[in-house]
């Protein structure tokens, strides 16, 4: 049995959840998720608690338990906490400034890069140097702040770039001089 998959997730007061077989919809104060699973489990609510059960114990069923389990709990704590990313630039001459509801950054390129907010992101400028990417759906936060870092990642050398707050950026030694 999977250690993860077979504890009950608790909902919190304020969190409605609908579950239609493999199809769940969890709508809290801050919004709601809809996710439709797959595979042969079945989802099932009891005494204010989400039940995730295997049908089969087939190699499959066994690697989706834990996982279902686990998006599910995520999905219950994004509606009612939130999940943020915050991230942060270095570099002499980079920065970061907010067009609306969008980003834009320059990371010394000839021009300024724009990155426009999903459905369901928002942004917050914390200084030219910091911003947090904050939002309900952990997946897409996380998948947000991957896709930002991607357009600078940190360097060695130098260790400019986008990273995220408080990553270790490994340095090398450059050139060996005379």
């Amino acid at each position: 049995m999977s250690r993860i998959g077979r504890n009950p997730i608790s909902l919190p007061s304020g969190v409605e959840v609908k579950i239609d077989g493999l199809n769940v919809s969890v709508k809290g104060p801050k919004g709601q998720l809809d996710r439709t699973f797959s595979g042969p489990l079945k989802i099932r609510e009891e005494d204010g608690n989400i039940l995730v059960e295997r049908e089969t114990d087939t190699r499959e069923a066994r690697s989706l338990h834990g996982l279902t389990r686990s998006l599910i709990s995520n999905m219950i704590e994004g509606v009612t906490n939130g999940y943020s990313k915050e991230m942060e630039i270095v570099g002499t001459g980079y920065r970061v400034l907010t067009r609306g509801s969008d980003i834009e950054l320059q990371l010394g390129f000839s021009h300024p890069v724009p990155f426009k907010a999903p459905e369901g992101i928002e942004f917050k400028v914390n200084s030219a140097l910091s911003f947090t990417i904050s939002g309900i759906s952990k997946e897409l936060v996380g998948e947000t702040a991957a896709k930002i870092r991607k357009i600078r990642p940190p360097e060695p050398y130098k260790g400019k770039g986008i990273r995220y707050k408080g990553e270790f950026v490994r340095r090398k030694a450059g050139k060996a001089g005379k």
